[in-house]
């Protein structure tokens, strides 16, 4: 999924981004990772020069390169060339590179990216790499590592692991008398709590009512979390989608009750939640706010040390959380050095030297020794995110889903144009669902 964006503004690249050569696929779509124990290039003479690419703020490029010079340092007759981008402008990129003919040697994507770019060719099959060792995956979650799959053939590695959740204040939640959340809380304890911080009369920074949390129908994450809970899925495949007419109406029936109640944030607040700091909660306008593991860490730096984790609801205590790849690591089908790129995937994701250096900057680490190795040094907010991943596993969740299909980006911005429609009253549950629907079967067929 792509990642979220924090309230925090992404610095440029500490490098200018690298442009990578446009190398026709006609050979490569031909060729396979299985042919890795082939050399490619003379590495003796360092003429093997590879190109990486990633999107992420300033940390993260500071952290990355030090990996890739580690991995430089290990092979030294192997040069990495990297480019480093803000999402946007990544995304625009990596589909420019990928339309004219390839994608770099190694690749940063996003989990709705797998089947776009697998689909289209433009990606690697990897499972020779695995089988013959040249990338490790022994230590990897085996139902994590295949959300790298597509139509049964692994195409990329997840790079980090990341869980969605409420931040919520413990202070607000002490006080209006709510415990702590558990991993089996249910969506009507979840509601419930939201009206009972509501009727305390709390008065936000602007003097309007604290509510309970941000309204709920905005977001297909959580549409998707609320359908696990109850056994079902956002798809039945790549052309089709998993959940009926009345599923949907359920839900925002359920969100926009809350909202008219109170309860939960209003519209336009809702509307203008695009960072954490613009966030009902980053406002002081609600108690709790979804979000991901990844993103917390910035509401107890904006609200103070009482903002705590909790689990996303459940029915009957069943979670539809899932560990998803906050990113993945993919080898462009193009590449002339099929070999060395999956030595330079199998570094950032097992090596220790590298594990010690990229940290959680792209989440959990997928390799679970490393995790564990890493979160030793972990702080506040970072060692809660690692405690509530280890206790969230323990509880027990289902596999996560297949990569989304091609036409889940413009889905995702429809299901949020169309509950829209419901918060600002131009439609109601049923008539928006009727219409998202309408319309996500057609995008699912094109």
């Amino acid at each position: 999924m792509p990642e979220p964006r924090s309230g925090r503004r992404r610095l440029p690249s500490r490098r200018a981004v690298l442009a990578a050569a446009a190398v026709g696929l006609s050979t490569a779509l031909t060729a396979s990772l299985s042919a890795c124990s082939s050399p490619s290039g003379d590495v003796s003479s360092g003429t093997v020069t590879l190109t990486f690419s990633w999107w992420g703020n300033d940390d993260r490029a500071e952290r990355t390169e030090k990996a890739v010079e580690l991995f430089e340092k290990e092979h030294p007759g192997i040069t990495v060339r990297t480019s480093n981008a803000d999402f946007g402008s990544y995304m625009q990129k990596l589909a420019t590179q990928a339309a004219g003919g390839g994608i770099p040697d190694v690749a940063q994507l996003d989990y709705r990216q797998i089947s776009q770019y697998s689909g289209g060719g433009a990606l690697l099959p990897l499972g020779g790499a695995v089988e013959d060792g040249t990338i490790r995956t022994s230590e990897m979650d085996e139902e994590f590592t295949a959300t790298g799959e597509y139509e049964g053939k692994l195409y990329a590695l997840p790079m980090g692991r990341g869980i969605t959740g409420y931040a919520y204040d413990s202070e607000i939640y002490e006080q209006a008398g709510v415990p702590a959340p558990r991993p089996d809380w249910t969506w009507d304890e979840w509601a419930d709590a939201n009206r009972k911080i509501a009727g305390l009369g709390l008065k936000s920074p602007d003097g309007r009512p604290v509510t309970g949390a941000n309204d709920n129908g905005v977001n297909e994450d959580i549409f998707e979390d609320w359908l696990r809970s109850q056994g079902k899925k956002l798809y039945a495949g790549q052309t089709e989608l998993g959940f009926t007419e009345d599923d949907l109406t359920g839900f925002w029936t359920f969100c926009d009750e809350l909202r008219e109640d109170g309860a939960v944030a209003e519209a336009k607040d809702t509307s203008q939640a695009n960072t954490t700091e613009m966030s009902p909660m980053g406002r002081g306008l609600a108690a709790a706010d979804y979000t991901w593991d990844a993103l917390f860490p910035g509401y107890t730096g904006i609200l103070g040390d009482q903002v705590h984790f909790a689990p996303v609801p459940t029915v009957d205590g069943r979670q539809g959380a899932y560990f998803k790849p906050t990113m993945l690591l993919g080898v462009g089908a193009g590449t002339e050095h099929p070999r060395e790129a999956a030595q330079l995937v199998d570094f950032l994701l097992n090596d220790e030297r590298a594990g010690d250096v990229l940290g959680f900057t792209r989440s959990t680490p997928p390799n679970q020794r490393i995790a564990a190795r890493v979160a030793r040094t972990l702080e506040g907010a970072e060692r809660e995110i690692y405690e509530y991943t280890q206790r969230m596993q323990e509880y027990g969740l289902d596999a996560p889903p297949s990569a989304p299909p091609k036409g889940d980006v413009a889905l995702q911005t429809a299901f949020k144009r169309a509950y829209h429609r419901v918060m600002y009253e131009l439609a109601s549950p049923r008539d928006a669902a009727r219409e998202f629907i309408d319309e996500a079967e057609r995008e699912l067929r094109s």
